[in-house]
């Protein structure tokens, strides 16, 4: 082994303590230029009960605050554990704050909290092994209205063939979207991005942060070698990646530590797979009112999936047999509009 495995915890921190190589990944993944860089506190006491959250990495850079963590291998609270750090960045800010000084009558003033003063987060997640159902190389969320998300969603429009209409929509959406009014447009620049490492390189997409995510999945493989790792050295912020956590800086304590860190994810990946088998299993045989389980909710989509194709393949058969859109409408209980795009999909209109 020439280098440890980036994506374990204390070589990612290792290497994201460094504010040079922050500063690099963070410019090559946002693709944008960042002009100054400082590292935030990573532990926080955040209730009277003593209950802390501690980040893998923290930042400022120019008007935006941003949190990188890294995750080795599948854990169901993801979503909600992430919107929980995601939004207490925001709350962190209360501490530096500046206050600022209201007028009241009778010469008399009021200090009070420049919440104007409040940044936009961003947290980026990143996945070593889960893709959550994704191919892509990383899924952005932000705070946007409502109405458009319902606009995706009204399949009934999408279904009218008037591009006129759905131009106009558009339009108004726009301009709820683009509306600026007291800084709404502030809540759009809150981002919550899960990268997905496998997905990035497998699609090996020419993109500026691919080089990251490749070194990473590299540094995996427990018989990596220099070789491996040569064609990184003509860039300054990633040999010094290389350099932070080559062998030629690993103490006795450090492969120690790798190897108890292996033995611990193969106990956690057999338990996943032994909770996923048992779950898919009980799923389908007591279905999703008695899930408390992801393996149970793994199961319940399945089956609903292989019902769901064995109804798209009774329509193609029908409309093969003869039977018109209106006839299959009636006799599956489907909407004529579904009933033509399964027939689309089967390129049978």
């Amino acid at each position: 082994m020439y280098l440890a495995p980036l994506n374990y915890d204390r070589y990612f921190r290792k290497v994201f303590s460094d504010l040079g190589i922050a500063k690099r990944f963070l410019e090559d993944f946002f693709d944008t230029d960042i002009e100054s860089i400082e590292s935030l506190s990573l532990k926080h006491k955040v209730t009277d009960a003593a209950a802390g959250v501690e980040f893998d990495f923290r930042c400022k850079m120019g008007g935006q605050t941003v949190i990188i963590d890294m995750q080795q291998w599948w854990k169901r609270d993801i979503v909600k554990r992430f919107y929980l750090y995601h939004t207490l960045n925001t709350a962190l800010q209360l501490e530096t704050l500046p206050e600022k000084s209201i007028d009241l009558s009778d010469n008399k003033r009021k200090d009070i909290k420049d919440y104007d003063q409040i940044v936009p987060v961003i947290t980026l997640i990143w996945m070593a092994d889960d893709m959550m159902d994704y191919k892509e190389d990383f899924v952005s969320f932000t705070m946007t209205p409502e109405i458009v998300s319902d606009f995706i969603r009204d399949k009934t429009l999408w279904h009218d063939r008037n591009v006129i209409d759905l131009l106009e929509k558009r339009e108004q959406l726009l301009s709820v979207l683009n509306n600026k009014t007291r800084q709404l447009d502030f809540l759009q620049k809150n981002k919550l991005i899960y990268a997905f490492q496998k997905n990035i390189v497998r699609n090996k997409k020419f993109k500026k942060y691919f080089r990251w995510f490749e070194l990473a999945e590299l540094s995996r493989d427990k018989d990596n070698t220099q070789e491996d790792f040569d064609k990184y050295m003509d860039d300054p912020a990633l040999a010094e990646v290389i350099r932070r956590i080559s062998k030629e800086f690993l103490r006795t304590e450090d492969y120690e530590y790798i190897e108890d860190y292996e033995k611990f994810t193969i106990q956690v990946k057999r338990f996943e797979k032994v909770i996923r088998e048992e779950g898919i299993e009980l799923g389908i045989e007591k279905g999703i009112e008695k899930g408390i389980d992801i393996g149970i909710e793994l199961g319940v989509e399945r089956e609903k999936g292989r019902k769901k194709e064995e109804e798209r393949d009774k329509v193609r058969e029908a409309f093969r047999n003869g039977f018109t859109v209106p006839m299959i409408s009636g006799i599956m209980k489907l909407g004529v509009g579904e009933v033509e795009e399964i027939l689309r999909e089967g390129g049978l209109i």
